[in-house]
């Protein structure tokens, strides 16, 4: 329990519910002199919802193209939420977004979900990602999303795609996919002779 300067006592889970409401703004100091919070908008663009009665999502939502365009299937897209526990410790076990993206990025595949502590997945950069979008991406819609928890119930919830100008140029984009798969040199089945031993390398 905390003593406010009037001697009365103020239960933590009032003060960690407090600490979601500035979620935006804690974001906007860890992003520098190019913070999306040093210039005005609503905090509240993005979706709030809640996993069991102990973790708040707040602020949900997906960074699209600038205005007038889309981003490509292929492409992907940075998801950006807080998360704040108040209960007992839990874990983001995974994020997944069907039909829209193959698959989500975590940032160390999982996130730890301290009891009655927030985690910032705010940017700029952002740490989730939306890999190899399975459909055009324009700002103004709303996809779904279905988060994962060890502990808490499996949340679906509906995020906005929020176009890249105003406010939200500030936040970086996602990074370009990278593609996986080895040349055809490399596997030696491209049929290329560069790909076959000279006679001198097989003796």
């Amino acid at each position: 329990m905390i003593r406010s300067s009037r001697g009365t006592a103020m239960p933590r889970r009032i003060l960690i519910a407090a600490a979601i409401s500035i979620i935006p703004l804690i974001a906007g100091c860890e992003a520098g002199t190019n913070a999306p919070t040093l210039h005005w908008h609503q905090p509240t663009d993005g979706t709030t919802a809640a996993a069991g009665p102990n973790i708040k999502i707040s602020n949900a939502f997906v960074l699209g193209a600038p205005i007038g365009a889309e981003l490509k299937p292929g492409q992907n897209a940075g998801l950006f939420m807080g998360l704040v526990n108040t209960g007992p410790s839990d874990r983001l076990l995974s994020v997944s977004a069907p039909g829209v993206a193959k698959s989500v990025q975590l940032p160390g595949r999982i996130v730890p979900l301290l009891s009655q502590h927030p985690v910032l997945l705010t940017g700029p950069q952002p740490a989730l990602l939306l890999q190899n979008l399975l459909r055009p991406l324009a700002g103004g819609s709303v996809i779904k999303i279905i988060l994962t928890f060890a502990n808490a119930p499996s949340t679906t919830i509906s995020v906005p795609v929020m176009p890249r100008a105003s406010f939200y140029t500030t936040f970086s984009p996602a990074p370009a996919p990278t593609s996986a798969s080895p040349s055809p040199s490399a596997t030696g089945r491209g049929g290329s002779p560069s790909a076959s031993p000279s006679p001198s390398a097989t003796g």
